[in-house]
């Protein structure tokens, strides 16, 4: 509808005022999926800081309060958003999932499933960086799993981050077959930069 246009024309307090009234994070999941699909269509795209705004007022509460499998609305409305602002969306939602307290199963999960098959390249590295950001868990282990899964070429910085993190968390991880996992998938697709 062309009155998404004023989503480029306000300041982003107005946006946030805007997500409120409009309550876009208990809005119905079909309407949700609906919302992205417009926001495809939008142009120009929306700014880098606007689309962190939409993302966290769409999404944030949703993922963080799920309990089982996202629903197949919310999984179009993720995978649609990320096609074209993965990098926002990375930034607010996989920040928030990293900082939650306990075992976050279907965060994790959820997590996994975006990087496996939704997110850019850029958006994987920065997946990663944000897991190397903070104490590793058994929780994280399948996250940096998946990253190693899509065999991108990482940065020489970003993997010697890799490693010697892996190298300092080996003793607390010794008896954890999912690490022993991880490390084998280190030494296996980036054999060639690991000495």
């Amino acid at each position: 509808p062309p009155e998404l246009s004023i989503l480029n024309n306000c300041s982003l307090s107005q946006l946030e005022g805007l997500c409120s009234f409009l309550q876009l994070s208990t809005c119905p999941e079909p309407s949700l999926v609906r919302f992205c699909g417009w926001l495809l269509a939008l142009t120009p795209d929306l700014s880098y800081t606007s689309a962190a705004i939409l993302a966290e007022q769409l999404f944030l509460r949703r993922v963080l309060s799920l309990t089982q499998p996202p629903s197949r609305h919310l999984m179009a409305a993720l995978t649609s958003f990320c096609s074209k602002y993965s990098h926002p969306f990375c930034r607010v939602l996989v920040a928030a999932v990293l900082q939650e307290p306990g075992e976050g199963a279907e965060q994790t999960k959820l997590m996994c499933e975006l990087v496996e098959e939704c997110l850019e390249p850029h958006s994987v590295q920065l997946v990663l960086s944000q897991v190397l950001e903070v104490p590793l868990s058994e929780k994280l282990l399948p996250v940096l799993q998946a990253v190693l899964g899509r065999q991108e070429v990482l940065p020489p910085e970003l993997l010697d981050l890799l490693v010697l993190t892996l190298c300092q968390q080996a003793p607390a991880f010794a008896t954890s077959l999912s690490f022993a996992k991880l490390v084998t998938a280190v030494l296996t697709v980036h054999q060639s930069q690991v000495s």
